[in-house]
């Protein structure tokens, strides 16, 4: 089963081929192709996102995208039989074949960016007659994790990965998810394919959006998260000696829920506090050599909250999997801690990571997800998908 899956819910315009095979009942995915297309240079001056911009250059890319996907992918698209099942029951030779679905992110996420892929999505799907799967940002992220490249290949450019053997990775159920990114922090219970229950979710700014502000606030540029943990990695002050002392939001309070503005705050008054800095975007030489400083502080704050209510959920919850999934679970030092918290308190317990080319916005999570959706058949007509800004994962 072949599918294209094209994703453009923020700032990223992606589209990526995978080939899945379910030979005795062991799922195994070929990632054909896996292309993207950044916009982070475009909005780096000014700090964020633009919401009109982002969609302006996804209108731009999101063809050349999906035909660089296809090329690479050696595939030509062309009208299937009729039946959605007589279009997945179709075998033979990959090269030349056609694509036997298409998976789009629908939501949640920037209106007008999603806008751009789904309207994309619904032209192929209708011209190319192939049956058509919604795909939620965050089931998306999550299915990051059941992607695994082959270690016996080499990887030239492991940011264009193409026609490697990849096996999807033998997760247990019931898993517990960590799902972290810039509009995004909750823990999700997965019991099986499809079957989502949010244990717990953020009531103000996600983990992706406090490492924004922070970095923000300290003058060392966007993204947020990669900024703060390059200035962290400098620091040679360990964190039980750091004079910069933050606190962690809710590490005890009980539930599962996170909340960062209050950290992005306690941060605003240090740096207000510091005697090194003239004024608010300004700063001496001097006080820019304690930049690693904070940022270390910051940073293992946002770790420890996160990796402590993981751990007591995934304790009380008696799950058999932990899996990290979005953009921030690229953090090196999040990956790190994680799973060594996992191996000492919870060592019966599976934990996975998805491959760092995977944890940012991509088309191929998008396409594995939909994937284990046309294996079940889970399609929508082309007619009636509607783009979901606020969808939820259910």
């Amino acid at each position: 089963m072949i599918i294209l899956g094209i994703e453009t819910s923020c700032d990223e315009t992606a589209a990526a081929i995978i080939e899945g095979k379910n030979a005795r009942a062991k799922n195994l995915l070929s990632v054909r192709s896996n292309v993207v297309s950044s916009q982070i240079d475009i909005h780096k001056k000014y700090g964020g996102v633009v919401p009109e911009i982002a969609a302006r250059e996804h209108v731009l890319n999101i063809l050349p995208v999906v035909n660089e996907a296809l090329e690479k992918a050696n595939l030509t698209p062309r009208p299937l039989p009729a039946s959605p099942a007589g279009r997945l029951a179709r075998r033979g030779g990959a090269k030349g074949r056609g694509i036997d679905a298409i998976a789009v992110t629908f939501g949640p996420g920037l209106i007008t960016s999603l806008i751009v892929g789904i309207e994309t999505a619904k032209v192929l799907s209708h011209v190319w007659g192939v049956p058509l799967i919604g795909i939620n940002h965050i089931e998306g992220h999550i299915y990051a994790n059941f992607v695994g490249v082959n270690p016996k290949s080499k990887i030239s450019n492991p940011k264009q990965i193409q026609n490697l053997k990849s096996k999807i990775s033998d997760i247990k159920f019931p898993a517990l998810i960590l799902t972290v990114s810039g509009g995004h922090t909750m823990l999700v219970l997965m019991t099986g394919h499809g079957k989502y229950k949010i244990i717990g979710d953020t009531r103000d700014d996600a983990a992706g959006e406090a490492f924004d502000k922070a970095a923000k606030l300290l003058g060392i540029g966007y993204p947020g998260g990669p900024a703060v943990a390059a200035e962290a990695i400098k620091s040679k002050v360990k964190s039980q000696k750091s004079k910069v002392i933050l606190p962690r939001p809710m590490i005890n309070s009980g539930d599962y829920d996170f909340s960062f503005s209050g950290l992005k705050t306690a941060l605003f008054y240090q740096l207000k506090k510091d005697p090194l800095r003239l004024a608010e975007g300004e700063a001496s030489k001097d006080w820019k050599k304690n930049i690693p400083e904070y940022c270390a502080e910051f940073q293992q704050a946002v770790v420890d909250v996160l990796i402590s209510k993981t751990i007591k959920a995934a304790k009380e919850l008696k799950v058999k999997t932990v899996m990290l999934s979005g953009g921030v679970s690229a953090n090196q030092e999040l990956r790190k801690q994680m799973e060594e918290k996992v191996k000492t308190e919870l060592p019966k317990i599976q934990y996975l990571a998805p491959n760092i080319q995977y944890t940012t916005d991509n088309a191929v999570m998008v396409a594995t997800a939909g994937y284990f959706r046309a294996l079940r058949e889970d399609f929508i007509d082309w007619k009636k998908i509607k783009v979901n800004p606020n969808l939820e994962l259910r």
